[in-house]
């Protein structure tokens, strides 16, 4: 997932402190300051396995929320506009946490503990989270009774058919594509091959590949075991679209909701009014509540003015909070040192892990030593920096984060935890080794702030290794759009990604698979490995968790010895504050932020 909103749009995938993350989903931390026992009690709690639920733990209603009392209106600061509101189109954090409050698909994560540290992927719409008779090869839902749009039409099979058949349309390029890759049975970005044009030509995918016999079943038939099926239909990205109502294009501006919430006003840019949805029936909802009667969405709120409004808490800040928004590196030290401040705050480790991707394709970067001098030169410090220093962020050693199972907390190949300032003097070695002293270097980077402080830095300290570096500011709106282009104009340029589900499959795939480059993809850095190609073959067949997980380490330590593509910069955390009527404040560890069906005025 690319992280959304730091500078992100990536990941899952990009809404840290400035820093552009992805959806699989896409903020680590440190265990310094006074957060640190909890933040690595979060790291450990979620790297337990999250069991998958049953009927009776599919059936609604979400169990309540202690204290809490419905009504009153929600001020909600965020920093950037919703790019995408079509389900299909969802792929980075802060898309993802109001598509919690919008959307609904078969399967969600069910919070069984009131501190948001325990989970269980359960039935959303369907009545539980899957069967499958055949080791995860062919998978079975039915939907449950009373489950309705916003307009009060039944969600029926045929919506499902259409939410996954629309995937394979062209328009469709920005979500998760791990489910079309399943049923196309391929890895390669060919999967729209199975169905071009989506639905909209009168073509429909086989039953052989989706069948819906009736108007409540639903049968996905791959052609190897899918174990990891329930967790990826939790995804926002899978979230259902209403067929009658399927504008194509025009459904990313309007879609039609499952979730408690509507839309009732977009300003792209300005602003967006939640209402409540009177067709949502919380019999049918384990996993959400609908205290709030209207949440008031303020969009260009940078972190530091969000985090003023909060910190002031008068007037209707009292009810304020950002879904995504973290307290400024600036006030961040000042509010974890008062109780009282303190007092209105959560924190937790983000699945996300940065990396500053080394562009393969670029001739000059062919030569090894030129990649390792970049990740020996490279400093680390400006970037914990930027985000508000190791409260906020922990120096990386791999491109795993302490979320997901396989972490190495001891894997560091480059000494970045020894010396975040970096080391040019092995760095000027291995240029001058390759005759590349002078070299210039196209340092792509955020518009942000935060983005604007780090690259200055880092550039400095690519520059003592004896680099020629040359900084190019790309807007935050359109980061992620224009680093990934096959044909972009830079030679280093940062990008985070988090797990779209507790395990490595959702990182190293997307990221280093060879076979998926193309224009948009994940594949930042252009890496083809025959062998990392052939390991994420192997591997996705492996169904004991533990041995897949020491099986992805391994290829994580391949990719950044070996290889040398990337160079880990941070793990995310994230410290969010709210106004002193806000209830249910709660970090919710899959969510990797704020937990809004939660939320309720006091």
């Amino acid at each position: 997932m690319r992280r959304g909103g730091l500078q992100t749009y990536a990941a899952i995938s990009v809404l840290a402190a400035g820093a552009l993350v992805l959806t699989g989903c896409s903020k680590g931390g440190s265990g310094s300051g006074d957060n640190g026992e909890q933040d690595n009690a979060n790291a450990k709690r979620q790297q337990a396995s999250i069991k998958f639920g049953g009927a009776a733990d599919s059936t609604g209603p979400a169990a309540p929320v202690p204290g809490a009392k419905s009504g009153g209106t929600m001020e909600v600061l965020q920093r950037d506009s919703y790019a995408h509101l079509d389900p299909a189109q969802i792929y980075v954090n802060d898309q993802g946490s109001l598509a919690q409050l919008i959307h609904r698909g078969l399967t969600g994560y069910k919070a069984t503990s009131d501190d948001g540290s325990k989970h269980e992927v359960v039935g959303d719409l369907a009545t539980d989270s899957g069967t499958t008779t055949d080791g995860g090869k062919t998978w079975k839902y039915t939907l449950k009774d009373g489950i309705k749009f916003q307009d009060g039409t039944p969600i029926t099979s045929k919506d499902i058919r259409q939410t996954f058949e629309r995937l394979f349309a062209p328009f469709i390029n920005q979500g998760p594509t791990y489910i079309q890759q399943w049923l196309a049975g391929t890895n390669g970005a060919d999967y729209r091959k199975l169905l071009k044009d989506g639905p909209y030509k009168g073509q429909h995918l086989p039953n052989s590949v989706l069948e819906t016999p009736d108007g409540k079943t639903v049968v996905f038939h791959f052609n190897k075991p899918r174990p990891d099926l329930p967790y990826a239909l939790a995804m926002a990205g899978y979230a259902v679209a209403q067929a009658k109502g399927d504008t194509k294009e025009k459904y990313d501006k309007a879609p039609v909701a499952t979730g408690p919430y509507e839309i009732q006003s977009f300003k792209s840019g300005k602003s967006m009014v939640l209402v409540k949805n009177p067709n949502w029936d919380p019999k049918t909802d384990p996993i959400r509540h609908q205290y709030v009667d209207q949440f008031n969405i303020t969009f260009n709120q940078q972190f530091e003015a969000s985090t003023k409004a909060l910190l002031a808490d008068s007037g209707a800040d009292q009810t304020g909070v950002s879904f995504n928004n973290q307290v400024d590196a600036g006030n961040l030290s000042k509010v974890l040192a008062d109780p009282k401040l303190k007092a209105r705050t959560i924190s937790g480790f983000q699945p996300f892990v940065g990396q500053m991707n080394i562009n393969m394709s670029k001739p000059e970067m062919k030569d090894i030593r030129v990649r390792e001098a970049i990740a020996y030169a490279l400093p680390i410090t400006p970037f914990v920096r930027a985000f508000g220093g190791s409260a906020a962020m922990e120096i990386a050693g791999g491109l795993i984060s302490p979320t997901v199972s396989g972490y190495d907390p001891a894997f560091d190949p480059y000494g970045k935890k020894k010396k975040p300032a970096g080391d040019p003097d092995k760095a000027r070695k291995l240029l001058q080794e390759a005759g590349k002293l002078g070299m210039k270097l196209t340092f792509g980077h955020t518009s942000t702030p935060e983005g604007q402080q780090y690259s200055t830095a880092m550039a400095a300290g690519l520059q003592k290794a004896g680099f020629n570096v040359q900084r190019q500011e790309i807007p935050a709106e359109t980061y992620y759009d224009q680093v990934s282009k096959l044909n972009n104009n830079y030679d280093i340029f940062h990008t985070a990604w988090g797990a779209d589900w507790p395990s490595a499959s959702t990182v190293l795939p997307p990221l280093y698979d060879g076979r998926l480059i193309a224009d948009g993809a994940q594949n930042y850095s252009q890496v083809n490995d025959s062998h990392v190609n052939s390991e994420i073959d192997r591997i996705n067949t492996i169904t004991d968790p533990a041995k897949a997980a020491a099986a992805w380490e391994s290829l994580d330590k391949y990719l950044l010895t070996k290889v040398v593509n990337e160079v880990p910069t941070g793990y995310y955390k994230q410290v969010q504050i709210a106004g002193s009527k806000v209830g249910g404040l709660v970090y919710d560890d899959v969510i990797g932020g704020v937990d809004p069906r939660r939320l309720y005025v006091k």
